[in-house]
């Protein structure tokens, strides 16, 4: 299982979701080019003392990150407020590869157009979204729960 991050925005949730990696053993992958300093240094600064607990492979722009997905075969499921599928009814696989978008603009069509699989979290009417760590960490917790891929205690 990995997590997959389309261009971030926001600092502290890149940090937010890399400490969710690492606690949970679940690789990320961060798409560029990122809106802002995506140094160790800098995600230090965002509280993030975990850094050497989670593999993070950074890919200049999604044709290069699409590239190497699609050679470890990994089904790529995007994380959306435009998906028709509840998250809660779709069967995960150990080697999906969730991708959540941009913060400010969600993925372009061509993005969603390359996703396997497009998701939703079941939101109460007349609200939009979730924070994108809020929702990386409901998701991956199912998609882990289903999978069997939760670390013995």
């Amino acid at each position: 299982m990995r997590l997959a991050l389309y261009q971030p925005d926001i600092p502290q949730n890149t940090g937010t979701i890399l400490r969710l990696a690492a606690c949970l053993g679940v690789a990320v992958d961060v798409i560029g080019p990122t809106g802002f300093d995506m140094t160790d240094r800098t995600l230090r600064r965002a509280g993030l003392d975990y850094l050497a607990h989670v593999e993070i492979v950074r890919h200049a722009s999604f044709a290069g990150f699409d590239a190497a997905r699609q050679v470890q075969a990994s089904r790529l499921v995007l994380l959306t407020t435009h998906g028709a599928v509840p998250y809660t009814g779709f069967a995960f696989r150990s080697d999906d590869t969730l991708l959540l978008g941009r913060e400010s603009a969600g993925v372009p069509e061509a993005v969603h157009s390359a996703a396997d699989a497009r998701l939703c979290i079941p939101l109460r009417p007349g609200l939009r979204s979730l924070n994108v760590a809020v929702a990386a960490a409901m998701v991956l917790g199912e998609a882990l729960r289903q999978t069997g891929g939760f670390s013995a205690a």
